[in-house]
């Protein structure tokens, strides 16, 4: 083994920029290596084999370490990992002359490899690679010095804080004990709450929870401002509000009051003998809105319960039709004009299966068991199917499809991400101004990604509803129209596939919701 470096008592000298460990089991790419790297003036030693390279190791300390994959005895993978147990710092590059994946990704997993070069390599990258694990070697050591004064410093920082804050602390108790704890117990109440003088509806007091419905910090209450105006913004009393009927009956009196969005059940409790009287605020916005989701959920179930009720009682006699209409067309001496009618018969009778097997998919429960590979196009299309039936009714609305063939297959639950097509149909519908309009379901491929997109033509997102799209109960249509609980659930259906959404919009040009799902390896190749 070949040497550069100077040793005193079995300590190596300092070297100039570096030192880099070179094992291979042929000299001659030793000799090929050392040749290049001689240009970097680093402190190079060499061995043939992996035990001559431990030992290297643990005379030289080297920063950089190159191995050769394949080797007698110990092969680079599991040498580069006694390199990580001996020397963590250092730096490994794996020399390999062939693309054996899996060693690549077990050398990634076991050895952390900071780079791979290929044989024949390249004389400027090798170099470049070499200088750049040195540059990352000196990173880390300066990465864990600073560390190291930073730990110190923050040390004592903390003793200086800890010190700082017991003496605050003690001329802070000394000061106000009493008022404090007073407005500890007042402050601790979660429940918004204040004192407000009956006569004005003027603020006394205020504890946290009440500035923070507020918006504001406690300090910021104006002297004598109404409950109102400092609450609501409001410039006169709230329409429900509780206080007059509770001042006027001399008891606890209760009231909804709404405002921006929210709605509070307020309580307001008079003080005997005072015209002040204590208001709490409740919000029950969330547990309202929880409410009609339950209500929705039950609604969506019972829908579903009876649409598969309905489409097991219809096949029977669809089923019937069918083959009475195929057995008729094949009796002798049936006319053209007959023959006509039953192939419509017939096609109308698939048309028919095909809308109730969408039907009864939508309207399965998922379960684990249903996720398996299959055609996304066959899925796209079969929504597609249920959707037209609504569209029987809106003439001005137009669906075009274009569905791409030979899709690799997808792993997932066919009857869920229907569901997901046919809420995006749906949302882009209600988006069509007067309901006249186009909307286009495309299917296809990008990279590791098949895809399926809805298109409309409909009025657009603006830019501030963007980021909330996907929230529960978030939704811009009116009343009545819709739950804001659709996109909340297909975006849960399509992450829980490990698919994404990407949405195109443009105020008063439309919108395109695309959802890319994961092609599995395993599924890559199969028809």
């Amino acid at each position: 083994m070949g040497s550069q470096a100077a040793y005193v008592h079995g300590q190596q000298a300092e070297s100039p920029r570096g030192r880099l460990l070179l094992v291979d089991d042929e000299e001659n790419i030793l000799k090929s290596i050392r040749r290049v790297l001689r240009r970097g003036d680093w402190d190079i030693e060499t061995a043939t084999d992996a035990e001559q390279g431990l030992r290297a190791v643990e005379a030289f300390h080297p920063e950089v370490v190159i191995s050769d994959f394949r080797m007698p005895g110990m092969n680079g993978v599991d040498f580069l990992t006694r390199v990580k147990q001996q020397e963590p710092r250092a730096q490994r590059i794996m020399l390999t002359g062939q693309a054996d994946q899996q060693a690549i990704e077990e050398a990634i997993n076991r050895s952390e490899i900071f780079r791979f070069i290929s044989k024949p390599w390249n004389d400027s990258h090798l170099v470049l690679t070499v200088k750049s694990a040195f540059e990352q070697y000196a990173l880390q050591a300066e990465n864990e010095r600073l560390y190291t004064v930073t730990q110190a410093q923050n040390a004592e920082l903390k003793l200086l804080n800890a010190d700082l804050e017991e003496r605050v602390a003690q001329r802070t108790r000394m000061l106000s004990q009493a008022k404090r704890e007073w407005e500890l117990s007042f402050d601790c109440m979660e429940t918004p709450l204040c004192v407000v003088r009956a006569r004005d509806f003027a603020v006394r007091r205020a504890n946290l929870a009440y500035a923070d419905v507020a918006g504001r910090s406690i300090e910021e209450i104006p002297s004598d401002t109404t409950c109102y105006r400092y609450l609501f913004g409001r410039n006169e009393p709230c329409t429900g509000c509780p206080l007059p009927a509770a001042v006027e009956s001399g008891k606890g009196a209760r009231g909804e009051v709404r405002q921006g969005g929210r709605t509070f059940v307020v309580a307001a409790y008079p003080i005997a003998g005072d015209e002040r009287v204590v208001c709490t605020y409740r919000d029950v916005t969330e547990e309202q809105s929880m409410t009609r989701r339950l209500i929705e959920t039950e609604k969506m179930a019972a829908v579903g319960q009876l649409a598969g009720g309905v489409a097991h009682e219809i096949n029977n006699p669809l089923g019937g039709i069918l083959a009475f209409a195929q057995l008729m067309s094949r009796d002798a001496g049936r006319s053209d004009a007959d023959l006509e009618s039953l192939g419509l018969i017939e096609e109308s009778a698939l048309r028919c299966k095909r809308i109730v097997e969408s039907l009864l998919k939508f309207s399965r429960h998922s379960r684990v068991e249903d996720r398996r590979p299959f055609d996304l196009s066959k899925c796209v299309e079969d929504a597609a199917v249920l959707f037209r039936a609504q569209l029987k009714s809106m003439p001005t609305v137009e669906l075009t499809l274009g569905l791409a063939d030979g899709l690799p297959k997808v792993y997932g639950d066919p009857g869920q991400l229907a569901q997901v097509v046919l809420n995006l149909l749906q949302n882009g519908l209600q988006s069509l101004p007067t309901r006249e309009g186009k909307l286009k379901l495309v299917t296809g491929r990008e990279g590791d990604r098949c895809f399926f997109a809805v298109t409309d033509t409909g009025t657009g997102i603006e830019e501030k509803h963007l980021p909330r799209i996907f929230e529960p109960s978030f939704t811009t249509k009116a009343p009545g129209e819709g739950t804001g609980l659709g996109l909340s659930i297909a975006y849960r259906i399509v992450q829980d596939h490990g698919g994404s959404f990407h949405v195109d919009t443009e105020v008063g040009e439309g919108s395109c919701f695309t959802v890319f799902l994961p092609i599995p390896l395993q599924l890559e190749r199969l028809p």
